[in-house]
């Protein structure tokens, strides 16, 4: 099923839901779960990939992990970069932009709504 058909699947449920007073994290997690295939090549849960280990990603410290970060992600962390909600949103949308010289050489999800569910899945992890 592709991506797009599940978001409105989603989007639905989360109508349901909301009106039934039940959360839709499940239903979002769900989704992030089709999305974070893109991701699967270089991160993992648990452990480093290519990528630095994602488990605890969300409301995490930038780089404080034991992986061999770039300089520019460093930097933030150093300034104090929290893997808020926000702050991932803004970091998948366009990693490059978001931090100017990351080793990341994703391109970003441009979806909203494909963002969000990939947040709620990192948040179940």
């Amino acid at each position: 099923m592709k991506i797009n058909k599940l978001i409105a699947l989603a989007a639905i449920g989360f109508a349901i839901t909301v009106s039934s007073g039940v959360s839709t994290t499940s239903a979002y997690a769900a989704v992030g779960e089709k999305i974070f295939k893109k991701c699967k090549a270089c991160h993992k849960f648990g452990k480093n990939g290519v990528g630095p280990d994602l488990a605890g990603i969300v409301d995490r410290k930038a780089g404080a992990m034991k992986f061999k970060y770039s300089k520019a992600l460093k930097a933030k962390a150093d300034e104090g970069l929290v893997w808020t909600e926000a702050n991932l949103d803004a970091f998948l949308k366009k990693p490059k932009k978001f931090i100017k010289k990351t080793r990341m050489s994703f391109n970003g999800l441009k979806k909203e709504s494909h963002r969000k569910a990939l947040i709620e899945y990192l948040k179940t992890k």
